[in-house]
């Protein structure tokens, strides 16, 4: 993000905090907990996705630099965080051993098949790409013509693969600036057209499908469930008000995603700016959402650990 556009947000944000101090704002009765990460780690910050272990204790996060962490998390008796232990941040590579390109290094999406291959998708440059490890060498996917077509700060935020290795993802938004948005405060356009769902099969790019659009919200994050369930994590933002967070759930089927199940909506102003989603099961046999927040690499916004837990 530029400076200009830092700075404003900055400013936003930080008279939103302000707000959010003297608000008392009512906990969701399925909300587990929520760790404030602090780290001295020169690259950390930014981290806009998340990827757990079946067990929930082992992650990898991307940040919206190019530059991964991997780690497991320390929980108390009841399943809640508490500390985490992590490795230093590594840059992703290009497809040499150097770095990603500053300016094609803006990775927002995070998807782990079973075999340990690693793809990550891109909001600058709309673009996957694919890794042997985390730590390889990158290898582009087919570029659909489409994917030039998206806002160059608002494309495929949301990743995710299903249980037979296909990837799915879509864009943030259609049109329009999210810089614009941030400064203002300006929601999603309810009244704007539905997401296009894109699925990559390990050959093609389709776009088979939409994620219905439902209210002022974008969609930043998602995952499939171990309930096969196609859970995408959604987010709003009030200006000084502060970020809302939503994550609906839906089944996928050869006609488009069905059964609609909303899993969680958190007050305006209780998370920060979560945008990465992991979902799993954890020893109670409920399912648990785990989020993440972008701190954008401001020191006034919060690296966030939020936890959700839904069913029984």
């Amino acid at each position: 993000m530029p400076r200009r556009s830092r700075f404003a947000l900055t400013l936003v944000v930080f008279f939103g905090l302000g707000l959010q101090g003297s608000a008392g704002v009512s906990l969701p009765s399925n909300l587990v907990g929520a760790f404030h990460w602090k780290n001295p780690d020169n690259l950390f910050g930014g981290l806009s996705s998340l990827e757990l272990s079946a067990d929930g204790n082992a992650f990898t996060a991307l940040s919206d630099k190019g530059s991964y962490v991997t780690g497991t998390f320390v929980r108390d008796a009841q399943g809640r965080i508490t500390g985490i232990r992590s490795h230093p941040m590594q840059r992703l590579k290009s497809d040499t051993q150097a770095p990603l390109a500053a300016t094609r290094n803006d990775s927002e999406g995070l998807a782990i098949a079973k075999d340990g291959t690693v793809y990550v998708s891109f909001e600058g440059v709309a673009r996957v790409l694919r890794y042997d490890r985390i730590d390889g060498l990158a290898e582009n996917l087919p570029r659909p013509q489409a994917f030039a077509s998206y806002p160059r700060n608002a494309a495929f935020e949301a990743l995710a693969i299903d249980s037979k290795g296909v990837l799915y993802t879509l864009p943030e938004e259609l049109t329009g600036s999210r810089r614009l948005r941030l400064f203002t405060g300006q929601p999603g356009n309810p009244n704007g057209p539905d997401f296009p769902i894109w699925r990559f099969d390990g050959a093609t790019w389709t776009q088979p499908f939409f994620l219905p659009r439902s209210g002022n919200y974008l969609p930043v994050g998602a995952d499939f469930g171990p309930d096969g369930r196609f859970y995408v994590l959604e987010r709003q933002f009030r200006g000084i008000a502060g970020f809302g967070s939503r994550v609906r759930s839906f089944t996928v089927g050869a006609k488009g995603l069905g059964a609609e199940r909303v899993e969680m909506e958190s007050p305006i102003g209780l998370h920060d700016n979560l945008e990465g989603l992991s979902v799993w099961r954890d020893g109670t046999g409920a399912i648990r959402l785990t989020m993440i927040s972008d701190n954008n690499f401001l020191p006034i916004q919060r690296t966030e650990i939020v936890e959700y837990r839904i069913g029984n």
